[in-house]
């Protein structure tokens, strides 16, 4: 059990509140945190708060409906009493919510078996949800369908009270002159009418009530005390059949209290975990492996505490383990208590099944003891002095620490003669080493900075200092004593110089020594971190035009092929319409009869011949400069450093440097370094350039005979309509288009155009055997 002291001084009740607040259930009313006394609890709640974060963190909530505490209905119940309507609702609320609760962990227990194995839900308890839903409305009313004797009573009571409620209608018309106000009102559970005192002997009935003034009698119509009295006992009736079915639905409850008790303290676990879980995400934290020993590893720590007041909050790497001792010095308000405090509250939140505040790569063990001795403990009942209570403390904890323990301890044997006290806070923290503790102390002794320089068990670390600001960085260095600063923090606050002069000739020669060591270990340390800093921000900045620079080639890219596409479908267009007049005006010319027609029309036709020839031409650079691009490089099969590539952004050859690395490789061209994606790296290769080029060129001659095979439908029937515009032109008496049969559906579409072709086509068939059967087919032109 850890101390009270202990939780006191790392103030674990303003944690447990800010995580308990953030439950919906009778949780948010404890006082602290359960903090587990096994490792087992403590890595089970773990667990269980990692899958609550799971869950959460992805938009699927964990349902906690009818949270509410049940402790005095229930312990009515346990001493035979019956509940009211109300109550037995609340019951009900709950094992909805449960049986909720039972069916979302049941669908979700890939993600939460460790939540599912540790709750308790009788699915028994649905027959009793249902039961009390049948019988109680949302307010705990009793539905008239309760039972057929409550239909009846409840009828026959509205009726009396329907004809009550008419005659004294009746008679407040009837008396006006006598009456105080024109309603009737009930007093005693009977109908009276409100009438002047001067007037009420005239007024025939009893007399259950007067005003406040006296002024006012309520007297019941002597002519409805029948009525009245049927109406009291059908009530009367009324209640005890309502309190009959009460107290049937309680002993129906009251079978399966420890089911209900289980259910309850089910959901108040999960409320629990989901509470922690919310705290965690909220603030950044995360749950750390359980580590197989008593250790703190801590990155990038914050104190949960000032990230709940939201206060700015420099992050920390914090470690010790068993045997070790971690020793913290440097000036005063820097930090050095926080940090003592955090490493505390980071053990204790481990064994509640806590996120922490800290950076992936932390870790942290079970401790089974945690002792402090943090802040001023001065006692006036027992007349002991701070120093006193202080020692007192530490003779406690000394008694008590051992293996799996962490001891905290802020300024070791403080207020007492500084030799003496350094002397004694040497000895303590030797002591407590060989009792197998993990030791967290701040200091400002001299021999105890030198423990952590001397003894290979102890680790010296140090909170920042600017000499210029007189501020402290509250930033932990490790492996480096820290400096009290008391002499420059006074002259800046406004000691005399000659003061200070004084005073550093009165240190010691070894005081003076250690603390010019110490203030130049700083001051290296200090310079060393700022250029870390300017490199990292360089590196940051080429990272970033790296980037831009990656991003303004891929815009140039893709701006170059739109602009090579749009200029190709544009000469294509052009090719399309000239071929459309070359057949007109092949047409006109097979048609004309005069001489001179049938010249003017070749001419005409060679001129657009010749059009049209620079256009391919033309077309086909184009299709030359597309082929040294992207599409024209084969992917390179592997990648190595010193390799040369085609790189797709750069539309250039360059030779990878570096990589691959996720995905990239650094690839030089010139002076220019640059990381590219691995797709983006291609074999240059002359031989398919080639290809491509000769593959994509148009050629001018006619030929008799066309292979299309393996091509697009679309691609083939274009080379099939060029091939014929050009066998026609040639005089070419046949064709022979090669599409080879698979299919057929290249064969069909062929056969589809050479139907529509009648400028072109006089006939086709099937190739003869000899020619290529099915796999051609023989165009006769026209």
């Amino acid at each position: 059990m850890i101390e009270p002291k202990a939780l006191a001084d790392l103030e674990w009740g303003r944690l447990s509140r800010a995580v308990l607040s953030r439950c919906r259930g009778p949780m948010s009313a404890l006082e602290a945190l359960p903090i587990y006394e096994t490792e087992e609890g403590a890595a089970l709640a773990l667990s269980q708060t990692a899958e609550a974060m799971e869950l959460e963190g992805s938009g699927s909530p964990i349902p906690l409906e009818g949270l509410d505490d049940l402790s005095q209905p229930l312990l009515r119940l346990s001493r035979m009493g019956a509940l009211d309507g109300p109550s037995l609702n609340r019951i009900g609320a709950l094992l909805r919510g449960a049986r909720v609760l039972r069916q979302f962990l049941s669908r979700n227990r890939a993600f939460a078996s460790a939540l599912e194995r540790a709750v308790s839900f009788d699915p028994t308890l649905d027959a009793i949800e249902e039961e009390l839903s049948r019988h109680l409305d949302k307010d705990g009313t009793l539905f008239d369908h309760a039972s057929d004797d409550l239909r009846r009573l409840r009828q026959e009571t509205s009726n009396l009270r329907e004809r009550i409620v008419r005659k004294l209608e009746a008679i407040l018309h009837d008396k006006a002159d006598i009456v105080q106000d024109s309603f009737y009102t009930i007093r005693e559970g009977r109908y009276v009418i409100p009438i002047r005192r001067d007037t009420h002997e005239r007024f025939d009935g009893i007399v259950h009530g007067t005003s406040a003034s006296g002024a006012t009698l309520f007297i019941e119509p002597e002519s409805l005390i029948p009525q009245g009295n049927r109406l009291k006992v059908a009530i009367a009736e009324q209640e005890r059949e309502e309190l009959r079915i009460l107290g049937l639905l309680s002993d129906e409850v009251r079978g399966a209290l420890p089911s209900i008790h289980a259910a309850m303290d089910s959901m108040n676990l999960v409320d629990l975990r989901v509470a922690s879980a919310r705290f965690g995400i909220e603030y950044g934290a995360r749950i750390l492996p359980l580590a197989s020993k008593p250790i703190l590893d801590l990155r990038a720590m914050r104190h949960p505490l000032l990230l709940i007041e939201g206060k700015a909050v420099v992050p920390n790497d914090l470690e010790v383990e068993s045997g070790r001792a971690l020793i913290l010095s440097g000036p005063n308000a820097g930090g050095k208590t926080v940090a003592l405090k955090a490493m505390g509250l980071g053990a204790l939140m481990m064994r509640a099944g806590l996120p922490i505040p800290c950076a992936e790569g932390s870790t942290a063990g079970f401790f089974k003891n945690i002792l402090s001795d943090v802040g001023d403990d001065q006692s006036l009942m027992q007349d002991l002095s701070t120093f006193s209570a202080h020692i007192q403390n530490i003779s406690r904890i000394l008694e008590r620490a051992g293996d799996g323990s962490l001891v905290l301890l802020d300024e070791l044997a403080g207020g007492t003669d500084p030799e003496e006290g350094a002397a004694l806070a040497a000895a303590i923290v030797e002591a407590l080493l060989s009792s197998g503790a993990a030791i967290a102390v701040t200091t400002h002794y001299e021999s105890l900075k030198s423990v952590g320089l001397l003894d290979p068990r102890a680790r010296n670390a140090s909170v920042g200092f600017d000499v210029e600001t007189m501020s402290p960085s509250f930033k932990l260095t490790l492996d480096v004593p820290g400096a009290s600063s008391a002499l420059a923090v006074a002259e800046r606050y406004g000691i005399a110089h000659h003061i200070i002069e004084a005073a550093e000739k009165k240190l010691p020669e070894r005081t003076r020594i250690f603390e010019g060591l110490v203030r130049r270990l700083e001051e290296a340390r200090a310079s060393v971190e700022a250029k870390e800093r300017a490199l990292a921000e360089e590196l940051s900045e080429q990272r970033r035009l790296r980037e831009e620079l990656e991003v303004e080639l891929q815009r140039l890219n893709d701006r170059d092929r739109k602009k090579l596409s749009r200029e190709a479908e544009k000469v294509a267009q052009q090719i399309r319409s000239f071929r459309d007049e070359i057949r007109e005006k092949r047409r006109a010319l097979r048609a004309a009869k005069e001489d001179a027609d049938a010249e003017r029309l070749r001419r005409e036709l060679e001129r657009i011949a010749t059009e049209a020839s620079k256009i391919e031409e033309d077309l086909t650079k184009q299709a030359e400069a597309a082929a040294s691009s992207d599409e024209a490089h084969e992917p390179a099969p592997s990648l190595s450093v010193g390799q040369e590539v085609y790189v797709t952004s750069l539309r250039a050859n360059a030779t990878i440097v570096d990589g691959p690395s996720r995905g990239k490789v650094q690839v030089a061209r010139g002076s220019m370094k640059l990381w590219v994606k691995v797709e983006e790296c291609r074999r240059p290769s002359e031989s398919k350039r080639t290809e491509r080029r000769e593959r994509v060129s148009l050629r001018s001659e006619a030929a008799d005979s066309i292979d299309v095979r393996g091509m697009r439908a679309a691609d083939a029937l274009s080379l099939v309509e060029t091939a014929l515009d050009r066998a026609y032109g040639a005089s070419v008496g046949t064709l022979t288009i090669v599409h080879g049969i698979g299919e057929g559906a290249l064969k069909n579409a062929i056969r589809d155009l050479l139907r529509g072709s009648k400028t072109y086509v006089r006939s086709f068939r099937s190739g003869t055997r000899d020619e290529g059967g099915e796999r051609v087919t023989v165009v006769e032109l026209a």
